[in-house]
């Protein structure tokens, strides 16, 4: 008789029961452990939620901005547990104490070496399949910025010495040759 490997299958209940400090993603069952960022990608997530944030202020607009670690359960059912380096959502109704119930408007991962192939593939599936209106990769160690408008099925390169716009927003663009993360 043949073995049969059995895949072990998690839940939310394991990411809640992590010990301190510990951080992962759940995918359709799958953890995946995260790296801890170092001060380059604090600082460029910084640098860019607090650009999202102050043109919300200025426009008087409803949106927030949630820079990690903030949860994000895509379906109802806690599949897809998600730790977006930054989430912006418009409707306050999915918004709980525990992170985001739903799909988030905007999201921006910023990449490291360790969560390339998850930032570019598996993540990328997730949100465009979920709902997510835009998505940006920003990828320092490669000079570039991948900037995906599902509703319009648009995907864009960028370099970090160009602006980029905002698909979400009307006029908000983000000039990357003025974030300084050295």
């Amino acid at each position: 008789m043949d073995a049969v490997r059995q895949l072990e299958c998690y839940t939310i209940d394991d990411i809640y029961n992590l010990p301190d400090g510990q951080r992962a993603e759940l995918i359709d069952g799958e953890l995946y452990m995260m790296a801890t960022p170092g001060m380059v990608h604090q600082r460029l997530v910084m640098e860019i939620s607090f650009r999202i944030r102050d043109y919300i202020g200025r426009k008087k607009g409803t949106c927030e901005v949630f820079p990690s670690p903030f949860a994000v359960f895509l379906n109802a059912n806690n599949e897809i547990y998600l730790e977006p380096d930054i989430s912006v959502i418009c409707d306050k109704n999915k918004i709980t104490e525990k992170g985001c119930n739903g799909v988030p408007d905007w999201v921006i991962e910023a990449v490291l070496p360790s969560s390339r192939s998850m930032d570019y593939a598996k993540k990328l599936f997730k949100y465009r399949t979920a709902g997510v209106r835009e998505y940006w990769i920003v990828d320092y160690e490669r000079n570039r910025i991948t900037t995906y408008n599902f509703e319009q099925e648009e995907m864009t390169d960028y370099m970090f010495s160009d602006k980029v716009k905002a698909a979400i927003f009307e006029d908000l663009e983000i000039d990357f040759s003025e974030i300084d993360i050295g």
